[in-house]
């Protein structure tokens, strides 16, 4: 059967969710393996095997943390040279998708960005995108190359299917464009005990109707229930009232979790654009005419703060 490479995103070890969809559909088009990079890439073996990859190409370097980007993507450029593998999978970060872009085009082939699904098709594997805004949904081949394509986290569920995951060592040299921008300083974000949020199942956001940065508190109390991410629209980030790292939109993170909670949201179009293909959304805003309510499934009018905090009450009393 034909493989497919899988882009395995990683903190020293630990492999991440969105690597974990990866493989359930890699496995719909081929046999996954798995390409992991830098320190600690020899550890994520047993849960890629685990979740059906049948190798794992890893290579150990400091090039990996101490440069930006390219030494990924020539790592990666020489998988796909020792594989010849049907498509390339990657998570659709911003980083990995840079690395996607710059993939694509070394090896000329084409590209397919934020794709929510992946099957089969006579003429290569097929993605389906949701695009303007989410407005549309379409399916696209690529037709030249080997198909490098990023998928959106949330896109598939995580299924163990047991595989061989043999360990082999990666060939990759180097070249001298792989130094050309030095990583001078780290700094560890913050951590809140939430989710990532385009990672997370739940996320609860909020948007001008939370009417200040004080009254954020009750958002997180309700995401904290749930055991959710926060978000916030564009207009409560552009107020100063949350941290744009926060910010669900076009100009913002997409999101596509199995529950998304909009509070005191509109629904404008470009904060639609960012979370539109949530599985269920739930709106809480005092309009009955917000725009929010046509893409919603469940919509309760009224005022966010006597709704949210009998929520996030209920859903605690039922935790008991």
């Amino acid at each position: 059967m034909a493989e497919v490479l899988v882009y395995v995103d990683h903190v020293d070890g630990a492999v991440r969710k969105p690597t974990l969809e990866l493989l359930t559909l890699a496995r719909r088009i081929g046999d996954p393996v798995a390409v992991a990079l830098g320190a600690g890439a020899a550890d994520t073996a047993g849960v890629l095997a685990e979740h059906g990859a049948t190798r794992v190409l890893t290579h150990e370097a400091a090039d990996y943390a101490d440069y930006l980007v390219v030494p990924k993507v020539e790592a990666l450029q020489a998988a796909v040279a020792a594989v010849s593998p049907v498509a390339v999978l990657v998570p659709s970060s911003a980083e990995a998708k840079e690395i996607a872009a710059r993939l694509a085009l070394r090896i000329g082939s084409g590209i397919i960005t934020d794709a929510v699904d992946l099957e089969a098709g006579d003429n290569g594997p097929v993605a389906t995108q949701s695009v303007f805004a989410a407005g549309f949904t379409t399916k696209s081949v690529v037709v030249k190359g080997t198909p490098v394509i990023t998928v959106k986290p949330n896109s598939a569920p995580v299924e163990a299917a047991a595989a061989a995951g043999a360990v082999e060592a990666l060939e990759v040299s180097f070249s001298e464009q792989a130094h050309g921008t030095r990583v001078t300083a780290r700094t560890a974000r913050e951590s809140t005990g939430r989710p990532e949020l385009t990672e997370a199942a739940i996320v609860v956001s909020g948007g001008r109707g939370v009417n200040g940065a004080e009254n954020f508190s009750i958002i997180e109390a309700l995401a904290d229930s749930l055991g959710a991410a926060v978000g916030a629209s564009r207009a409560a980030v552009d107020a100063g009232w949350y941290p744009h790292s926060n910010q669900v939109g076009q100009t913002g993170k997409s999101v596509s979790p199995q529950l998304y909670i909009a509070s005191g949201i509109s629904g404008a179009i470009q904060h639609r654009a960012g979370m539109q293909t949530s599985k269920t959304i739930v709106a809480i805003n005092k309009d009955p005419e917000a725009p929010i309510f046509d893409l919603v499934d469940y919509g309760v009018v009224g005022d966010l703060f006597d709704v949210v905090p009998q929520l996030t009450e209920e859903i605690s009393a039922r935790k008991r």
